[in-house]
């Protein structure tokens, strides 16, 4: 039997760089100059993430609990988006155990970021750092990123009761 104590979730998102910026990941500032064009603010690893925390407990996609043609999303900060998912799920009496986030963009660099990019998931899944992974990669000039036209992220999360 499985022990139904402890889910595991997966998300992924992705959107097309444009607008005027900043580009915002886990709450933070990466790239002044450039935007992402969102009906929230684009930040695609809160995104990902609230996700992940959704789906591990098969509660749908935030698609479903906060809709882009809802007016209050219009320029939404998605940290507070991903505090709503997190008061979601410890409605249902669970925890975020761990999480690992990877930003998949072929010009966006998150090392002068990582850490402050960890501690804000932290901070808003009430877990410490310690337990949040940030990393990085690109598509080697592959696909639609690789050309430099967007940016996406997948993140891993477990939940436990």
């Amino acid at each position: 039997m499985v022990d139904s104590r402890t889910r595991i979730g997966w998300g992924f998102d992705a959107h097309r760089f444009g607008g005027s910026g900043p580009i915002v990941l886990a709450g933070v500032v990466v790239d002044q100059a450039r935007g992402i064009e969102a009906t929230s603010d684009g930040d695609v690893v809160a995104h990902a993430v609230a996700d992940a925390l959704l789906g591990a407990l098969a509660l749908g996609d935030i698609g479903m609990h906060f809709p882009s043609s809802d007016p209050e999303m219009d320029g939404m900060n998605s940290m507070e988006l991903l505090a709503r998912v997190i008061r979601i799920i410890e409605d249902r009496a669970y925890l975020v155990g761990n999480v690992d986030v990877t930003v998949i963009a072929q010009s966006v660099r998150i090392g002068p970021y990582r850490d402050e990019m960890r501690d804000r998931l932290a901070a808003i899944l009430r877990i410490d750092r310690s337990l949040v992974s940030v990393k990085a990669t690109t598509t080697d000039e592959m696909g639609s990123i690789g050309r430099d036209e967007g940016i996406a992220v997948t993140a891993a999360v477990t939940v436990y009761r």
